[in-house]
């Protein structure tokens, strides 16, 4: 195929990788390259670049016009989108026969004019961060007036887009402006100054403004200002780093990521982006990872590319109802200058390479994410939510690097376009629990006493992953000690446990009674109407007015479940927030459990996942209490945000809880038992409603394939609430209408307390399934939660799950006792040779088992023979894969022996293993002697012509194989077509 038929031939998934970014910068730096090799010009590019043409638009333009240039042009361009692509974009795209050498011709070659075209991709890069010194360089030499400058200035434009611009103004302004721009370059070299780095002397006021607001910060973040807000919790007393990972694979990862990853390049998709996303469920330790990074910075330890660090509250800025201008929201909801306000502002206009912003909860805001309504001027007034969407996507403040926060299901695809890289926070690992538990207790035999607590209740132990609920553990270890047999089990277990330990705390006896709860319930009822009116209108943080209508008093407050709300701009009075936003939720559920209050369509309504804001959730009353805006944005927009649907999510999980069979002891005296229960039946109805509407939703299967069910998170969400009533009679009667083959959970943001859940419900299926968990973050914890489920799992779907041998060792113990347990994939995981010898087991025990895929690990030489010593008593093995691996000759070889006669083996990838000629050499015994292997999968290794030479030879002993693939390995053109003309099934 030619260079020319394969641009053709991939059309749709180039223009998908140039396009689904949102981001033009991929077609610039293509069109840079073309028209600085000639291929395309001037009046062809300006055709393009049409002003206000869409992206897609300009694509297509481009792909037609190198087509109908023909081969060069078609090998150029792929060259060129090789070069631009980042590799996550490249993958599935071919660039066979394309242009090897992209180098610029060479420099200062022809007229001034034409080197601004021949070196036009350096010069772009070259420009960046200091095109106000060539245009005062320009408008010195005259040939530059005020106009040209502001609109080469303009805001909307990135650095680099900025730079095209100018090279473009200069080309039409003539050869002396354009000798003019290279002189300035030149003389830019020779002085020794980087062309990117303009020095930067900032006032001294500025520094003066830096010290008041890394105190300022400082202040803010010494102490933990989520669920440790009572106890004046120092940061550095408890602070744990959670697992972060990137959300997507990324080459130059090397270990774990630290919090100053999270602001460097590591993992950046969108280079012209400035917005980065750390996302977790609620819980996982955002805020508190965001204080820890600025504290660093305050202290000077870290961050220290940043003179300035503005950090804002999205629930804080709720309550913010003015129109502010950008340097009125910095200044006033962070730090005031005492001086010289204009001239600090202007410095970050002029520098915003060196401010950071930071945003925490954008899933709190009230509004969600829009680009729709654009704002370029930073000194023009919009609410602040308008503000806020504006600078996330770059329109204000271009070049100011924003870290924001947010639940992972509050982030649409309109915000990820503007991102420069999204950073997952799953919580703490199982060595983060160990740490935080032993820093909460000075004590080490306390801390030893819960540890071993939490290593004999494995669904805690799940629980703890979550940093709020590992910190309730830590905090009620005297509850969790006494409680024996009794340990809690669900989140609601937990909640319950805090809401006991708090109530003793306050009180004057030793021990609480069975009564606790009816001797405390006018407090529940306060804080729980509280927490059910905002919950109800997405309000978190509460006035003194709030309070009062809710009839919360002082002795409520002194309780510790609310806390003083921080804000450093507050001149308003005292305002009170939950602990934590859990905590908001599980009084909610309380509330709508316990009060006399809760109307018949509260629960059917909580558990409906549509329209929440036309629910019974708020009281006018309440409404009152909020600003008239909202309650007009409310009216207009008539759907749940993403976070609203969240909260009732979690609100309606705990009414699960608390509505168990197992809790219903505490309601005695509380409220009337035939309440009780007459809002349990409620509860039953509505997860049966919830669950057939799911089941409902399964498509026929195809002629021929096995009925599939692609499950999402809402029916993981049903499964906890089911899981939270521990009443295995209702997960039985919900598991008896599932009549599935398949159940496929990917991407649902499955860790350790879902895999709980799942195993507890799953458990109960009738006939056996394939469960398939890919890309979640099960762990070596969610993989033990899962066993109790692992009879009814035919076949076992964990790729990029972040397990270790060590999960892998209970795994396959128990898989081994499970007759129905026969295939099982777990690409991209932590494995090393040490989970082989467990596969090996498997493999001698287990003479059904069918499939084993572990591509993309650790595995070496060592692991492939211990593999081989089990594939010699193994006669079932179909399917076997270890692409991505180091096994190199060796494991290959070792391979080929143990299968030389296999009568199973259908399909062998060893694709990427470093395996040479010796190894293909041994692997043609395989092709020679076996009757049932049908491909072989060599891509992307080491064979030179001598291995070719063996497979071919094997082959014409072989009518059976299909084909063997060798893409990508040490053979010429020439080799390739001889080899592929010799033999039809080498595939290249």
């Amino acid at each position: 195929m030619s260079v020319q038929e394969l641009v053709l031939k991939q059309r749709t998934e180039i223009l998908h990788a140039l396009c689904s970014s949102g981001s033009a910068e991929h077609l610039e730096r293509i069109l840079d390259i073309l028209l600085a090799h000639g291929d395309l010009i001037w009046e062809e590019y300006q055709d393009i670049q049409v002003l206000g043409r869409a992206l897609y638009t300009k694509a297509r333009q481009l792909l037609d016009l190198v087509y109908t240039k023909g081969v060069d042009t078609s090998g150029l361009f792929l060259a060129a989108l090789n070069q631009v692509l980042p590799e996550a974009q490249r993958v599935g795209l071919s660039f066979s026969g394309c242009c090897s050498n992209l180098e610029e011709k060479k420099k200062y070659q022809g007229t001034s004019t034409q080197i601004l075209l021949t070196q036009r991709p350096s010069l772009v890069s070259q420009l960046q961060g200091c095109i106000d010194g060539a245009l005062k360089a320009l408008v010195i030499s005259g040939h530059f007036t005020s106009a040209d400058c502001d609109d080469v200035r303009l805001p909307i434009h990135t650095q680099s887009q900025q730079a095209r611009r100018f090279l473009d103004h200069v080309r039409s302004k003539g050869e002396l402006a354009a000798k003019v721009v290279l002189q300035f370059i030149e003389q830019k070299q020779e002085s020794g100054s980087q062309l990117n780095e303009d020095t930067v002397t900032p006032p001294k006021e500025l520094f003066k403004y830096q010290k008041k607001l890394s105190s300022s910060v400082s202040a803010q973040s010494c102490f933990l200002s989520t669920y440790g807000g009572t106890s004046h919790m120092s940061l550095d007393d408890i602070y744990t780093e959670g697992q972060l990972e990137l959300s997507h694979e990324c080459v130059d990862v090397h270990g774990p990521l630290g919090v100053e990853d999270i602001v460097g390049t590591v993992g950046t998709v969108n280079k012209e982006a400035d917005t980065v996303l750390v996302s977790g469920d609620a819980g996982s330790g955002k805020s508190t990872l965001l204080q820890r990074l600025h504290l660093l910075w305050a202290r000077g330890a870290a961050l220290q590319d940043f003179l300035l660090i503005f950090p804002f509250s999205c629930r804080r800025l709720n309550s913010e109802h003015r129109e502010l201008s950008v340097q009125e929201l910095l200044f006033q909801h962070c730090c005031w200058p005492d001086r010289e306000q204009e001239e600090i502002f202007q410095f970050i206009l002029d520098h915003p390479h060196l401010i950071l912003f930071t945003f925490d909860g954008l899933d709190e805001l009230k509004q969600s994410f829009s680009d729709e309504h654009r704002l370029c001027c930073p000194t023009q007034r919009a609410p602040v939510h308008i503000l806020l969407f504006n600078l996330i996507q770059g329109s204000l403040m271009k070049g100011v690097l924003k870290v924001v926060t947010s639940r992972p299901e509050a982030v649409g695809p309109v915000l990820k376009k503007h991102l420069r890289k999204e950073v997952f926070l799953k919580g703490f690992s199982p060595s983060g629990i160990d740490y935080f538990v032993r820093m909460h207790h000075r004590d080490p035999t306390v801390a030893a006493k819960v540890l071993e607590s939490l290593q004999t209740n494995t669904a805690l132990l799940g629980l703890c992953h979550s940093p709020v609920l590992c910190w309730i553990v830590s905090q009620c270890y005297k509850e969790l000690l006494g409680c024996g047999e009794g340990s809690p089990q669900t989140i609601t277990d937990v909640y319950l446990m805090i809401l006991q330990h708090f109530f003793q705390h306050q009180s004057s006896q030793s021990t609480l009674g069975i009564g606790w709860l009816q001797e405390n319930l006018e407090t529940v009822l306060h804080l729980g109407q509280l927490a059910f009116e905002g919950i109800g209108t997405s309000c978190y943080i509460f006035t003194g007015s709030d309070l009062e209508t809710c009839g919360v008093t002082e002795k409520d407050i002194c309780m510790g479940f609310l806390i003083q709300s921080k804000d450093m701009s507050s001149t308003h009075s005292q305002r009170y927030e939950f602990l934590h936003v859990t905590m908001q939720c599980f009084f909610s559920g309380l509330y709508i459990v316990l009060s006399n209050d809760t109307h018949r369509s509260t629960i059917p309504k909580l558990f409906e996942q549509k329209g929440m804001r036309e629910t019974d959730l708020r009281s006018t009353c309440f409404s009152g209490c909020l600003p008239s805006t909202y309650q007009q944005e409310q009216v207009l927009e008539g759907e749940s945000t993403a976070v609203e649907t969240l909260n009732l999510q979690i609100t309606a999980t705990f009414v699960s809880g608390l509505l168990s069979q197992r809790h219903q002891s505490l309601w005695i005296h509380c409220c009337p038992s035939a309440v009780i229960e007459k809002r349990a039946k409620q509860v039953l109805r509505c997860l049966s409603k919830g669950m057939q509407k799911h089941f409902k939703s399964i498509p026929q299967p195809v002629e021929g394939e096995k009925k599939s069910m692609h499950a999402m998170p809402g029916f993981v969400w049903l499964i906890k609430c089911i899981y939270e009533m521990q009443e295995s009679r209702i997960a039985k009667d919900a598991m008896s209408k599932l009549e599935v083959d398949h159940l496929k959970l990917t991407y649902c943001n499955i860790g350790p307390v879902e895999c709980t859940a799942l195993a507890y419900v799953l458990q109960h299926l009738k006939n056996p399934v394939g469960l398939q968990l890919d890309n979640n973050s099960v762990g070596d914890v969610g993989v033990e939660q899962l066993l109790p489920c692992m009879h009814i799992c035919n076949s076992l779907y964990l790729r990029n799950n972040n397990i270790t041998d060590e999960g892998i060792r209970k795994l396959i113990a128990k898989g081994i006792q499970c007759d129905n347990f026969k295939k099982i994939a777990l690409f991209n995981n932590q494995l090393t040779d040490a989970c082989t010898q467990h596969f090996s087991h498997l493999l001698k025990t287990k003479q059904d088992f069918l499939a084993i895929r572990l591509g993309n690990n650790n595995i070496t030489a060592e692991g492939a023979k211990q593999l081989a010593e089990g594939l010699k008593f193994n006669h079932s093995l179909q399917f076997l894969g270890l692409w991505g691996n180091k096994i190199g000759d060796a494991g290959a070889e070792a391979l080929a022996s143990a299968l030389e006669s296999t009568k199973s083996l259908v399909w062998l990838s060893l694709v990427g293993n470093g395996v040479g000629s010796a190894g293909a050499c041994a692997l043609a015994n395989i092709i020679k002697n076996s009757t049932s292997l049908e491909e072989l999968w060599l891509t992307e290794n080491c064979v030179t012509r001598t291995g070719v030479e063996c497979l071919i030879q094997a082959l014409e002993h072989n009518t059976h194989v299909k084909s063997i693939w060798l893409r990508n390995n040490y053979l010429s053109l020439e080799e390739v077509e001889e080899m592929a003309q010799r033999e039809s099934r080498l595939v290249f």
